[in-house]
């Protein structure tokens, strides 16, 4: 059975400062969005190199990342839930639930965490697949974006609680230069809506 409990390291009987316990009480899409916000200008560079991790709580210098990653410290600097133990115990007890796209035969914690249909599949199981939205203007902050980039590469993104002129809420992602916000809803292919509150990892 998937220890949820086990990734979640914050230390709740510690008191909390007021500046702290005004960010603890902040709505967890807020919160989530802020952590990614704070990836901007610090991860520059798309780098997709398979790396040997630490684990848990393994990652490689932020200055450095693909779109996953963005998620990931997200996650873990917002509420200190650790998608890649998460997902790797996961897989560990279902591996047959997960895509069989790479061909391997066991799970691997360095890179499982970082692939997008793995990151999908871990949510349709804990979070939530929502439906997409009719009008672009309908995604929510918080909401995690996946879509496919010139029909077969799998990326993904936090829905911002920024907007673009036009209404469209952004999106922050590493699409290839580095975390940044853009508008990019309704601009590709086979886009899907998630939503992956910390309660539910908890």
């Amino acid at each position: 059975m998937l220890t949820r409990r086990s990734a979640l390291l914050c230390g709740l009987a510690m008191p909390l400062a007021p500046a702290q316990l005004f960010k603890e009480t902040l709505p967890w899409p807020t919160r989530l969005v802020n952590s990614a916000r704070r990836q901007i200008g610090v991860t520059r560079t798309y780098d997709p190199a398979y790396v040997q991790l630490d684990y848990p709580m393994g990652d490689i210098p932020r200055d450095r990342g693909v779109c996953t990653d963005v998620i990931i410290r997200a996650y873990r600097d917002a509420f200190q839930i650790d998608l890649q133990k998460l997902v790797h115990e996961d897989m560990m007890e279902a591996f047959n639930s997960y895509p069989a796209i790479w061909g391997l035969t066991r799970p691997d914690r360095n890179i499982d965490h970082r692939r997008v249909p793995n990151l999908e599949r871990f949510i349709e199981r804990y979070g939530s697949a929502l439906s997409t939205p009719s009008k672009v203007t309908d995604w929510k902050a918080g909401d995690l974006y996946t879509m496919r980039y010139k029909g077969s590469l799998p990326h993904i993104g936090i829905v911002s609680d920024r907007t673009s002129y036009s209404g469209t809420p952004l999106v922050i992602h590493n699409i290839g230069w580095g975390t940044s916000e853009d508008d990019i809803i309704g601009r590709f292919d086979f886009e899907r809506r998630f939503r992956l509150s910390p309660m539910s990892l908890i």
